[in-house]
């Protein structure tokens, strides 16, 4: 990496800094946003899971319905597209969703070939609960900031994700 951001990062690690209680945090790596953001996502989604697992969903299950309970009735295309899966994982999610009465397919008003996917009423119901479990895992990951750093932390993570790479 050149440049400020990469010189940032040079002087943030200081390998004569001494470990703390773990070596590991010692490590170049802790420096790395990649790292950081995948380890952060691997112990949200964990804390999540462990929340939805009540309601038997999971993270990619619940953004599933959740984006199903949405007025736009979006295309299993566009599920794949926006939740960044493979259309075969849409389609395993959205199937099992519907073996359990949550969602349904419907004819896409935009393409006659695909189909759109829409909650039904059990689908909303649970999708309720499961946005309260969802919310309070979120509120456990990140009860170390403060309101302000969490709707800034929000705002950069909307930056990066919905950011057309260029």
């Amino acid at each position: 990496m050149t440049g400020t951001f990469a010189d940032s990062i040079e002087n943030r690690f200081d390998p004569s800094t001494p470990a703390s209680a773990d070596p590991l945090l010692a490590s170049e790596l802790v420096t790395e946003i990649e790292f950081l953001a995948a380890r952060a996502v691997s112990i949200g989604t964990a804390r999540a899971n462990s929340m939805l697992a009540p309601l038997d969903l999971k993270v990619r299950s619940y953004s599933v319905l959740a984006l199903a309970c949405t007025a736009e009735a979006p295309s299993q295309r566009e599920l794949a597209d926006f939740l960044c899966l493979v259309p075969s994982q849409i389609v395993a999610i959205v199937d099992a969703l519907e073996q359990r009465g949550l969602v349904e397919r419907i004819g896409d008003r935009n393409d006659r070939r695909s189909k759109a996917i829409r909650a039904t009423a059990s689908g909303k119901k649970l999708y309720k609960n499961a946005s309260r479990a969802v919310r309070e895992a979120e509120a456990s990951s990140l009860e170390a900031l403060t309101v302000d750093e969490c709707d800034q932390l929000r705002g950069l993570l909307r930056r990066i994700a919905f950011t057309p790479a260029g």
